[in-house]
C-alpha cells in the first residue's frame, strides 16, 4: 500500500510515516504544504494520502481543499483527513458527495495505533473512518420532530458505530451481542430514520451522517 502524508508538523509527520512503515506500508512522500502533496500526487499517485487539515500557509482549510481536489481528480484514492479539533462544518464538506474511501480523525486518534492503521487501510481500501468523536457530535445535535428520538438506546449506540464505518460484524464484537441482533438493529434503524436498507457499508456511512447534517 503506497501512501502520502501532507503534514507542516514534522515530528508528527515522521511519526505517522515510522508507523505506517513498521505497519508494512510504503510511505513515498512526506510533504509539509499542501502542494507540495497535489505536485506529487499528480505525477505518482497512491493507494491514500493523509493530510492535516490545516496546512500552511494560512493554516485555514489548504488541507481540506487539496483533499478535495484529490478526491475529485482521482477518485480511487482514498483521503483521510486529520483534525486537531472537532470541525464539523469542514467534515461534512469532505462528506458531501460521497464516503467511499474517506476518513476524518481526530489526531489523538493516532495514538492508539491499532485503530490508526486499520483506518488507513479501510480508506485505501474504499470504506470509510469517521472520528466516535465527531459521530456523537453529530448525533447529538437537536432538531425539531427529531426521528433520532426514535431510537432506543442500544440502536443509538448501533448507529454510533455504524457511522464510524463498522461492519456489522465490528459492532456485534465492540458491543458483544449477535450478528443477528445487529441486523435486527439496523433494519429497524433504517426504517425509522426513513434511509434505504440497501448498499455497500461506505454508502449506508454517508445516508446516516447527510441525513444527521440536515
Amino acid at each position: 500500500m503506497r501512501v502520502a502524508i501532507a503534514e507542516d508538523s514534522l515530528l508528527l509527520r515522521e511519526g505517522v510515516a515510522r508507523l505506517l512503515r513498521e505497519a508494512g506500508m510504503d510511505v513515498v512522500a512526506e510533504c509539509g504544504n499542501a502542494d507540495e502533496l497535489l505536485l506529487h500526487i499528480r505525477s505518482d499517485p497512491v493507494d491514500v494520502a493523509i493530510v492535516d487539515i490545516r496546512l500552511p500557509p494560512t493554516h485555514s482549510d489548504e488541507g481540506l481543499r487539496a483533499a478535495l481536489e484529490i478526491r475529485s481528480a482521482n477518485p480511487g484514492i482514498g483521503v483521510l483527513v486529520l483534525s486537531q479539533y472537532v470541525e464539523l462544518g469542514l467534515a461534512m464538506k469532505l462528506l458531501a458527495d460521497s464516503a467511499d474511501g474517506v476518513g476524518y480523525l481526530l489526531k489523538d486518534r493516532i495514538s492508539d495505533v491499532k485503530e490508526f492503521v486499520a483506518a488507513v487501510q479501510r480508506v485505501a481500501g474504499g470504506g470509510s473512518a469517521i472520528d466516535p468523536i465527531i459521530v456523537s457530535t453529530l448525533l447529538s445535535r437537536r432538531r425539531n420532530e427529531d426521528p433520532l428520538e426514535q431510537l432506543t438506546p442500544r440502536e443509538r449506540d448501533v448507529l454510533d458505530l455504524m457511522a464510524q464505518g463498522n461492519s456489522n460484524q465490528g459492532i456485534a464484537d465492540k458491543l458483544v451481542i449477535t450478528l443477528r441482533a445487529v441486523e435486527k438493529y439496523v433494519s429497524s434503524i433504517f426504517t425509522k430514520l426513513r434511509l434505504p436498507s440497501t448498499g455497500t457499508e461506505s454508502r449506508r456511512v454517508l445516508a446516516v451522517l447527510l441525513f444527521l447534517r440536515n
